[in-house]
């Protein structure tokens, strides 16, 4: 499992892992040419799940449970709590069974001001030789790190590429709407987008939040391409290549999943102006994760620096489309082209 998860890692930070288009690219927001706004008054602040965030981001899960997972997530939970910004770990189950479990607990140094724990859907069931995670494991992911949310992380692009990957669903749904009775659960895909069914199936059984990881940013079938590539495994390799581009684009993921959830958009968000759009089109928080790897290699001063970018570029979209507040933001005017426009004109 720690080798799997210092795999992705160098993948993620060496090789090509998103698709070549963009989709955010293809929202272009109108431009307002006499705003009426002053710069220094715009406001980022919000409040997510009763947590208020001086930004609209969180750095979603990105990693944890081998050796070098501490110092990058300790460089990112230091750089949110400075910059008041969300915060979600690695899948927590390597931390489960005792495996660097201070890669994860390393948030509760740093005042962030959302945590987010994260498990996957497919460790909810039985899977061949392995046992479901209980409801105490359940209860000891929160806890270890003080989460305010339960993420319930949707992988099984990444699961049927992965040799070993675990590949029964029957009953996730089910499990789901169980521990949504007794935590609050924020579910989030990996990449691969959250439908208008799927939608509306998740806020029918007590869901809280959803993440939409649409197509556009990192892609699992990709990262699994290439440790098969290592591995020298030609038919998980040929499948992840196959797979690569699977999925819904994040924008469009995110109009379907408007269903009176609160909603990250995640899914290839490099830069605040992208974000803007994520909010433009109904999002309450811009997720990234892999736009701020590097720097989490780096230090607490790169992340926070990139994060500051972000912020700004935000501000800048804001005082160009004449918003003062981030709620004024939904369903300004902007125009939707490309590949996007075609699945979301399919609504």
């Amino acid at each position: 499992m720690r080798e799997r998860k210092a795999d992705h890692i160098d993948i993620c930070v060496k090789e090509r892992i998103a698709p070549d288009h963009n989709y955010w690219n293809d929202i272009k927001l109108v431009h307002e040419a006499l705003p009426e706004v002053d710069y220094d008054d715009i406001d980022t602040s919000t409040v997510f799940l009763g947590r208020r965030l001086e930004l609209p981001f969180m750095v979603t899960a990105i990693t944890g449970g081998f050796p070098g997972a501490k110092r990058i997530n300790a460089n990112i939970a230091e750089a949110c709590s400075r910059m008041g910004v969300g915060m979600g770990v690695g899948s927590q189950r390597a931390a489960l069974h005792d495996i660097d479990v201070d890669s994860y607990t390393v948030i509760n140094d740093f005042e962030v001001p959302l945590k987010v724990a994260n498990l996957g859907a497919p460790q909810l069931i039985s899977q061949p030789g392995k046992e479901p995670f209980t409801d105490e494991e359940l209860a000891q992911a929160r806890e270890m790190i003080g989460a305010h949310v339960l993420a319930i992380h949707l992988n099984y692009l990444q699961e049927v590429v992965q040799p070993e990957g675990d590949k029964r669903s029957v009953g996730c749904f089910e499990r789901i709407r169980d521990i949504a009775r007794s935590h609050p659960i924020m579910v989030k895909e990996t990449g691969a987008g959250i439908s208008k069914a799927t939608a509306q199936r998740l806020k029918g059984i007590g869901v809280r939040a959803l993440d939409v990881s649409g197509m556009g940013g990192t892609s699992f079938s990709a990262v699994e391409m290439h440790r098969a590539r290592k591995a020298q495994d030609r038919i998980r390799e040929r499948i992840g290549e196959t797979f690569f581009d699977w999925g819904i684009p994040a924008p469009a993921s995110l109009c379907m999943a408007r269903v009176g959830l609160p909603l990250v958009a995640s899914g290839g968000i490099e830069d605040g102006l992208q974000a803007a759009k994520a909010l433009v089109l109904g999002a309450d928080l811009a997720g990234t994760a892999n736009s701020v790897l590097k720097e989490a290699m780096v230090s607490a001063d790169a992340v926070e620096a990139k994060l500051q970018e972000m912020a700004e570029e935000l501000r800048v979209a804001m005082m160009l489309t004449g918003c003062r507040q981030l709620k004024q933001l939904p369903d300004r005017d902007h125009i939707v082209t490309g590949p996007t426009r075609d699945w979301i004109q399919r609504e």
